[in-house]
């Protein structure tokens, strides 16, 4: 049964139309605007009948407080007013109102004039719900075709136009270019199927590491782009990047693919590197090219590359400055001491160089342990190392080369060298560790492995 909010401060007339009313249907009697309003705000109704002539707010008032609420923004309302001038009636349309009934009414009248108004709402709502659904339905096919069938994200078309979309209105951020090292020999190995379920991992994992704000897009195969919205701070972007090399590292791991599979970014900002899409994606490609070419599995910001090139185009050098300058700057006995970045490359460097000669390389893994399991202390922790560092520095060749992996361990790549010399090496090392550490807190282990050729492609 359809309800009828009837609101008049006259008690006759409230009265007389609930008679006419309460057989068709269930009505709602109120004698003030502010009574209407306070059941509106929970209670809903078909119709409303409103008294334009009240004390306190007339009908017009309430109709403007009515319109605020978004539930009954559209239900239609019926003015009853015994001024039947045309001003009267020109500013009820004007005002809102669907309809106006003279009083005194005729219930004749009444009962045909909101039956007609009913049928029309019905067919209304009838209307707008079928434009909704087509709407929705234009919607839903517009997003399919824009986004990536496998994976869900949106493809390379639509991030080109929503990307460029944001630049012109000066929008900030970064566009990550992402890309699998090694996808090939997945679909290879294990078979399309088994590729295409690491290629929907990829992409839940780049969900699960973006804002809502965020456009994620899949190029292509294994390349992926983000574009992080309104992000500029190279350490946040270096972690979100790093958080999802590690993650999407973890998971291939699991998968236990024997592909040597890993990730790669290349990441450009914007406006430094480029006010639109074209522009980002080629600088966060080279970007990506720096990370392929070396050693991959990291990031890189393209805005490094370019501040290099510029640093060192500053200054005009010949062939004897350049021999200088590369040259070590030492006496020339003990090994490189690099910091992680640097070996990091300098360790594929000689992995290539393995691959191409029949040459020994030993990798060792020395690792600063407390003895008897209590903690120790930060300077304590510091003093070893350092002293450990100089025991290899003191032990080795110039040719081989040291790392601080953490506060706790110290990489080093021995060249030329077997397992059996690399126990010995690292014997030589422990043993000068000892003479010139007294502190008697710590015991050093190590690790020995050869490396082997690169398994990537």
């Amino acid at each position: 049964m359809k309800t009828i909010l009837v609101v008049d401060d006259n008690k006759i007339n409230l009265a007389a139309a609930r008679k006419v009313l309460s057989n068709d249907y269930k009505v709602i009697p109120v004698m003030k605007g502010d009574q209407a309003l306070t059941y509106l705000e929970s209670g809903d109704c078909d119709v409303i009948l409103l008294d334009i002539n009240m004390p306190d707010m007339d009908g017009f008032e309430v109709l403007e407080k009515i319109r605020q609420k978004e539930r009954h923004r559209n239900t239609p309302v019926i003015f009853l007013t015994a001024d039947n001038d045309s001003e009267t009636e020109t500013r009820c349309f004007r005002e809102g109102a669907i309809d106006f009934i003279a009083k005194p009414f005729v219930p004749e009248v009444m009962l045909s004039r909101i039956g007609r108004i009913l049928e029309l709402e019905e067919l209304r709502r009838s209307l707008a719900d079928r434009l909704e659904q087509k709407t929705k339905e234009v919607s839903d096919m517009k997003n399919k075709s824009s986004q990536d069938a496998l994976t869900g994200l949106w493809n390379r078309a639509h991030t080109q136009e929503a990307v460029n979309q944001l630049l012109q209105a000066g929008t900030k951020g970064a566009l990550l270019m992402i890309d699998m090292d090694n996808f090939k020999a997945i679909n290879d190995n294990y078979g399309h199927i088994a590729g295409d379920q690491t290629l929907k991992m990829f992409a839940d994992t780049l969900r699960k590491y973006s804002e809502p704000e965020d456009i994620l897009c899949r190029i292509g195969g294994d390349e992926f782009v983000v574009f992080v919205k309104d992000v500029t701070s190279k350490s946040e972007l270096g972690n979100r990047s790093s958080d999802i090399i590690s993650d999407l590292c973890y998971k291939l791991e699991q998968c236990k693919f024997e592909t040597n599979s890993s990730v790669s970014i290349g990441i450009a900002q914007a406006p430094e590197d480029g006010t639109e899409f074209d522009k980002l994606y080629n600088a966060a490609d080279k970007a990506l090219y720096y990370v392929k070419q070396n050693g991959k599995n990291s990031y890189h910001f393209f805005s490094d590359k370019v501040q290099a090139e510029k640093n060192r185009a500053s200054k005009m050098v010949d062939l004897n400055y350049l021999r200088d300058f590369m040259s070590r700057a030492d006496s020339g006995r003990g090994a490189y001491l690099l910091d992680f970045e640097s070996f990091h490359h300098v360790y594929n460097f000689i992995r290539r160089f393995v691959e191409r000669s029949n040459h020994d390389v030993q990798t060792l893994l020395f690792t600063v342990s407390e003895i008897g399991g209590d903690d120790m202390d930060t300077g304590e922790t510091e003093l070893a190392l350092e002293l450990l560092e100089k025991a290899i520095y003191l032990s080795l060749r110039r040719s081989d080369v040291s790392t601080r992996y953490s506060s706790k361990q110290v990489i080093v790549i021995l060249m030329d060298a077997n397992n059996e010399n690399g126990d010995i090496v690292a014997r030589r090392i422990i043993d000068c560790f000892q003479k010139i550490y007294t502190g008697g807190k710590v015991s050093i282990d190590y690790g020995i492995a050869c490396m082997e050729e690169s398994k990537t492609s």
